[in-house]
């Protein structure tokens, strides 16, 4: 199976992103052909100052290589590395219906709220299909809230290969796994937009003080809890294995303890979950010439199936007839 997948560099990855899908990332790229590649071009839509791109892009390498991405079991590559993608969606571009588009909820919400909204998050699904259809994807690892872009994805696939024959492969997607839904320090879904996030690679000591001050309520210490949507134990279940998530659990049912007690553990369990990621993120940083390779074996490649893609794409429709 070929698996594709795109994450934004808009931000520091935190455990949300971790536990939502680059841990399936890497789970998925054992045993099938994967592409991975970090979406610059996309993130054009939310950030306008080049610097602070570059150096979002390289942070993303770095942790998803410290993560364990593997550069011999996948394809990592920075979007934009790859132009074949980008004429390709111009191909797809000429022949997608506005009303498709417009119906798109990233591009409707904002509409809805008065929001001004630029042709970049107008025709963003039109260069997400590109970025699927370049690859011959069989499946797609998004969130729920993605999903819709895959079916047009598919539409505009479909729509091109009864205009020009079987050219494009039609892509599944794969929904991640939400029971992972990872609260944030506010209680609420861990997300940059609300910030409230813990970031995977920001100092320990930083990482620690956010968790102290995730709020509780004012129960006594000696009255016992259900540990059942407690943020607290949600966000332990991540970290802990089963005998220990059943310590916690058996706490909370027993109550006399205090909340800072359970914070401090959750503290040391993430620290060392994360631990090794942490060591091979500073051999990275240390390294970038071996980073830049590891991009730069990944952009060829990527352009080698993006290339064979476009061409068949170009011939269908009528285009880079010098090639014939």
């Amino acid at each position: 199976m070929r698996v594709l997948s795109g994450i934004q560099p808009t931000g520091r990855f935190h455990w949300g992103n971790y536990f939502g899908a680059i841990r399936q990332y890497i789970d998925l790229q054992h045993g099938n052909e994967s592409y991975y590649f970090i979406a610059d071009l996309h993130a054009l839509t939310t950030i306008r100052q080049p610097d602070e791109l570059r150096g979002l892009v390289w942070d993303a390498a770095l942790d998803l290589l410290a993560l364990g991405l593997d550069p011999n079991q996948a394809t990592l590559y920075v979007q934009s590395d790859v132009p074949e993608v980008s004429e390709l969606c111009w191909l797809l571009m000429s022949g997608a219906p506005m009303g498709l588009l417009e119906r798109c909820h990233a591009y409707k919400d904002k509409k809805a709220k008065g929001l001004p909204a630029d042709m970049g998050l107008f025709a963003y699904p039109v260069l997400m299909a590109a970025d699927i259809l370049a690859y011959d994807a069989d499946a797609v690892p998004v969130g729920q809230d993605q999903v819709q872009h895959i079916e047009v994805c598919r539409d505009l696939a479909a729509s091109f290969n009864h205009h020009y024959g079987e050219v494009f492969a039609l892509p599944k997607p794969r929904v991640l796994d939400d029971s992972a839904c990872v609260p944030g320090t506010d209680g609420e879904k861990m997300s940059k937009s609300y910030n409230n996030t813990i970031d995977i690679f920001e100092p320990p000591k930083k990482a620690r003080k956010k968790i102290m001050r995730i709020p509780t309520d004012s129960r006594p210490m000696e009255e016992p809890k259900d540990p059942a949507g407690d943020p607290l134990v949600d966000l332990y279940r991540l970290f802990a294995d089963a005998d220990e998530l059943a310590a916690m659990e058996a706490l909370y049912r027993r109550g006399g303890f205090g909340y800072g007690e359970v914070k401090k553990t959750l503290a040391e369990a993430a620290e060392t979950h994360f631990a090794e990621a942490h060591h091979r993120r500073a051999d990275l940083a240390a390294h970038p010439e071996r980073v830049k390779e590891i991009l730069g074996d990944g952009a060829a490649r990527a352009r080698r199936k993006a290339g064979e893609v476009l061409r068949r794409a170009q011939q269908a429709c009528g285009l880079n007839s010098s090639a014939t």
